[in-house]
This record gives structure tokens, C-alpha cells and sequence, in this order.
């Protein structure tokens, strides 16, 4: 068998930072052997100025809306970001194919071994079939009245459906389904609806997305704010929501009994009383939450970044996405750090990196053979300059 022997200034392992010094030695088909002293490495080692760190898991994208990068300005607030999406993205005369395949292969030099990607059409079926990049695919469903809830998921069950025979050719063979039903957000589904999800999506990783504005929580408080805009232009004279009189998440989280994996999206205004009861309902219903930063594009969208300390101080499941070119100026992982150590500098580089990689990783069950330089795992390797800047190297 060969081997290949790959030093760097620094290795990050997915659990932290290896003693100085340390070698990766691979096979020639990416599986590590062991890490080891320069001394035990022996000859033909390959050194790197930088960091070395397992490959990244972007834990929420919209590959499928690529084609709109640069069509959507930021800061509009995510109301009106919602509905120029859904204005342009069927609307425009563009190659929405070649805007896929680019944006894949961006991710994939950019270091990005795994992606969780959120799915409203096949769109991203002929791309997905051949890529190297491990996908697990989150058909979102919206459907925002109780009385056609059985017809929005019957369809989505047929887009989930496209998904599901696609051979995992990326870094990872997973025994469980790659597609899942997941509900957009809180404001975009029905009770029923809700049900609906649950039952489908029993013991899978399901995604959604989660306290993005103001706006969500004072729907649910109240049954008022900007969301109304929304479904008027959906032609829904009222919300699909009851009114609770608490915070989005404590109203909709009730209704995962599943045993699933929640993988809750932007979490830009969630608070320290909302996290506690996700941690205690978690532990009451088996239910493993993990929370997905996107700072570039809250940025974009909103410019206001999600409470980064308050998660790391509750000890939450903290993982990172990169959301859609339509809120965002590329899909890379390494960007997301570089924004959020600027934000937050008290926070060790190796922390991030581990949202980046094994959290990521864990999120979306593939850690069997992602996520760390562990023993006979396959995680790919990237390599960052002192700029953060990423270049793959397996």
C-alpha cells in the first residue's frame, strides 16, 4: 500500500490542535493511517505552510438557488429577501444547471466534503448523482393550511423520492435514507402539516429554520407583524400558526417526537430561555438538537449576527452553513469562520473549527468516516493560509 505523509504548521485533528511537529500519514485513497511524530514519518513527508484540517461539512445550503447570486440585494430584511426569492427564481433566463455545477465545484475546492442541502425541487438531482461531495438532502416542505396539508406532502414525498436512489459518491455510505421531509420554518407550516413531518421523518436528521427575525416570534405572541405580508402574497388571508403567546421554537418544537436529529437554521434571535427549553425537551423526547450558525448570510440579509456566546456559554451542538448565493457572496465554509472570529476574537480558532468539521459532521450522522483525523476514517484534508483562506488538498 502507499502512503502519503502531510506536515503543516499546525493539524487540526476535529477534537483539537495535534502536538507540533505531527504528521498525517494517509493511504492513496484518503483513509487515515495514524498521526505521528516527524521522527516515526520517516522520508517523502509533505510539508505545508498553514493549517491542516480535516475536510468541512457545510450543515445548510440551497445549491439549487445558485443561479440567483447577485440578483437578490442585501439588507432587504427577510420578508422581502423571502419574496424576491420566490419572484426570481423561475422567472430569470439563465442556466440554472451551469449555476449548480459552479457553485458545487466552488464548494468542493473549497474543502467542503460534506453538505446538508435544503431540496424544493429535483433541481439539483443530475449534479448530485455524480458528485464527490457527501449530500444529505432536506426535501422542505411548505405548507401553510391544515386542509391541503396531505396534498403539500404527498408532493414533497415525490420530489424526496428523486433523491433517494442517488448513489452516495462522496467520502461516506450511509445506511439510513439521504432525503428526509423537513418544514421550511415556523411560519411556513401547519399544526397538521407539522404532524405530517413528524411521522414521515421519525429518526431522521430533519432541518428547519429557525428565529431568523423579530418577526417570527411576534407571529407567534401575537398572530401579527411582518409575516402577514407573506401569506398575502401567498394568498392566505390568515397565518398558518395558532397564536401561543410564546417564542417560535417553543411553540413548534412539541410537535418532533420522533427520536429525531433537529438542525435548527440561523438562530439569529433566540434567547438563553429558548435554548433551555430545547435542551430540556431534547433530553425529555430524545430529540438531539444542533444549532447551524450562517453568519455571512444573516449579514446579508438582516446584518445582524446570531448570540455566538450565549450558544457556546449553554453548551450547545453548534454547527455552520452557508445558506444560498442568493443571501450570500460564495459557499465556503472557511469564510463563515473568518467573519465570526472577526466577531468574536475571543473565541479559539480550534472551537470553530470544530463546528466546521466533527460537530458538522455528528449533525448529519456522517462521522463514521468524517469529521476528525481519526483511524481509518476518510474525511478529506484542507489546508488554511494565516488569511483563513482554504484550499483542498485531498
Amino acid at each position: 500500500m502507499k502512503y502519503r505523509k502531510i506536515a503543516a504548521d499546525q493539524i487540526f485533528t476535529g477534537h483539537g490542535m495535534a502536538p507540533d511537529g505531527a504528521v498525517l500519514v494517509l493511504s492513496d485513497d484518503g483513509t487515515v493511517i495514524d498521526l505521528v511524530s516527524a521522527t516515526d514519518a520517516g522520508d517523502d513527508t509533505e510539508k505545508y505552510p498553514g493549517l491542516l484540517s480535516p475536510g468541512f461539512v457545510n450543515a445548510h445550503c440551497h445549491l439549487e438557488l445558485s443561479h440567483l447570486k447577485g440578483l437578490v440585494p442585501p439588507g432587504t430584511g427577510l420578508v422581502d429577501f423571502l419574496l424576491q426569492v420566490v419572484q426570481k427564481r423561475s422567472a430569470l433566463s439563465v442556466d440554472v444547471q451551469e449555476a449548480i455545477r459552479d457553485a458545487e465545484a466552488d464548494m468542493e475546492a473549497a474543502g467542503i466534503v460534506a453538505v446538508g442541502d435544503i431540496c424544493n425541487t429535483t433541481d439539483t438531482v443530475e449534479i448530485k448523482g455524480r458528485s464527490r461531495i457527501a449530500w444529505t438532502n432536506f426535501v422542505e416542505v411548505l405548507s401553510f393550511r391544515d386542509e391541503t396539508a396531505a396534498e403539500r406532502i404527498a408532493h414533497y414525498q415525490s420530489v424526496r423520492e428523486q433523491f433517494l436512489p442517488l448513489p452516495d459518491t462522496g467520502y461516506h455510505g450511509m445506511a439510513i435514507p439521504r432525503a428526509s421531509l423537513v418544514p421550511h420554518a415556523p411560519y411556513s407550516i401547519s399544526p397538521r402539516s407539522f404532524q405530517l413531518i413528524n411521522e414521515a421523518s421519525s429518526g431522521q436528521v430533519v432541518s428547519m429554520h429557525n428565529q431568523e427575525t423579530p418577526a417570527e416570534d411576534e407571529l407567534y405572541r401575537s398572530g401579527q407583524g411582518d409575516f402577514l405580508r407573506l401569506f398575502s402574497y401567498f394568498g392566505n388571508t390568515a397565518a398558518p400558526n395558532p397564536v401561543t403567546g410564546q417564542s417560535s421554537l417553543r411553540s413548534v418544537l412539541p410537535y418532533f417526537n420522533g427520536r429525531q436529529t433537529l438542525l435548527l437554521v440561523h438562530n439569529t434571535c433566540t434567547v438563553e430561555s429558548d435554548l433551555q427549553f430545547a435542551r430540556e425537551f431534547g433530553a425529555k423526547h430524545s430529540l438531539e438538537t444542533y444549532f447551524c450558525l450562517c453568519p455571512n448570510a444573516n449579514l446579508y440579509i438582516e446584518n445582524r449576527l446570531p448570540p455566538v456566546e450565549m450558544l457556546l456559554a449553554e453548551h450547545a451542538n453548534i454547527v455552520l452553513g452557508t445558506d444560498s448565493l442568493s443571501s450570500n457572496y460564495q459557499l465556503s465554509i472557511a469564510a463563515e469562520i473568518h467573519t465570526l472570529r472577526s466577531a468574536f476574537p475571543g473565541i479559539p480558532l480550534e472551537t470553530m473549527l470544530g463546528w466546521a468539521t466533527l460537530s458538522g459532521a455528528r449533525a448529519l450522522k456522517r462521522d463514521d468516516l468524517l469529521g476528525s483525523f481519526d483511524k481509518g476514517k476518510k474525511p478529506g484534508v484542507v489546508l488554511l493560509d494565516e488569511k483563513l483562506r482554504p484550499k483542498k488538498i485531498i
